[in-house]
């Protein structure tokens, strides 16, 4: 039997590290993604997909950098709605032409998604989401110098400009998502983390942050009741120690055992740290999370592949 399934996909699945963020990279990075995720709906699932938006909206709000003295720059938060916007397009173009090929009745749609967060929340006074493209610690000081930007180094990666990101309290426009998927329609929702929102007496305003997609995607599972929470990233599995010569792939991982990994301080901020806090968190309400390849989704959905965080009563089959 089909399972409910929210997919996070990871930034690779639209740009590469180093690769140059024009369209038709974007394009055929997510033409590739999409082939995956339709063999997930052809295998019977209902899918609702949500993705991450750094490098894209960095790249946005470089733009709008580089153009204020011809064109008024925009808010982070509308540069949000904008990287949503584009990349929906590409998905659910991609996500069409496959299903079309593959003679599934299968329809898509986009949803411009607005995530509601807390104004009081600490993040605004410490930012630390990275965003954009990656920088030498040269370039990095120099932009800190020139723009007043923040920046931090990512997970030995290089240096990106770091933004507020506040916890996700509610994504905008659940009960429409379900309704969609009841009807067989694939949904592709909360975008980069959904365009940040919060709500005071004169009613919803944007404010200028980008939230975790993990946090988002994991707040979205809860809300439209997902069986699984399935996080795609760019390695097959979770790892301890990783990059070690003593690294150890992680497979089928009970909550109590994945939490005191996270005390132990296996997974960086930034990197797999919010993957694994997310993953743990939706097995914690008693169903399965998987972290995996966007190539090992389907094999990870029937137990065969991925690092799964399991909820206790489970038995780990690693």
């Amino acid at each position: 039997m089909g399972k409910r399934v929210v997919i996070a996909l990871g930034g690779n699945a639209i740009l590469q590290p180093k690769q140059e963020a024009t369209f038709e990279n974007q394009l055929k990075n997510v033409e590739d993604s999409c082939a995956k995720i339709a063999e997930i709906t052809e295998a019977g699932h209902k899918v609702i997909v949500t993705h991450g938006n750094g490098p894209q909206v960095g790249n946005i709000l470089r733009q709008n950098e580089e153009a204020k003295e011809f064109v008024p720059a925009l808010p982070i938060d509308a540069c949000s709605a904008e990287s949503q916007g584009f990349i929906g397009y590409m998905m659910e173009q991609s996500l069409k032409n496959e299903f079309a090929r593959k003679k599934l009745a299968t329809n898509v749609i986009t949803l411009l998604t607005q995530t509601e967060v807390s104004a009081s929340d600490p993040a605004f006074q410490d930012p630390t989401k990275p965003i954009g493209v990656f920088y030498t610690e040269s370039e990095a000081e120099e932009l800190a110098k020139t723009k007043g930007w923040k920046m931090a180094e990512d997970a030995g990666r290089g240096y990106r400009r770091v933004v507020p990101s506040p916890q996700p309290k509610k994504i905008h426009g659940v009960e429409a998502i379900k309704q969609l998927v009841a009807t067989d329609t694939v949904v592709i929702s909360t975008g980069g983390g959904g365009i940040p929102v919060v709500q005071n007496e004169a009613g919803i305003k944007g404010v200028e942050a980008v939230i975790d997609k993990d946090r988002s995607a994991l707040r979205l599972s809860e809300q439209v009741e997902a069986d699984v929470f399935m996080i795609l990233t760019d390695v097959s599995n979770v790892y301890l120690h990783f990059g070690e010569p003593n690294q150890q792939k992680l497979e089928g991982v009970p909550v109590k055992e994945a939490k005191q990994y996270m005390t132990e301080g296996h997974f960086a901020d930034g990197s797999m740290g919010p993957k694994m806090e997310a993953a743990i968190a939706f097995a914690e309400s008693g169903k399965e999370a998987i972290i995996c390849s966007l190539d090992a989704a389907v094999d990870a959905l029937a137990g065969n592949a991925g690092t799964r965080i399991l909820p206790e009563k489970s038995t780990v089959n690693a």
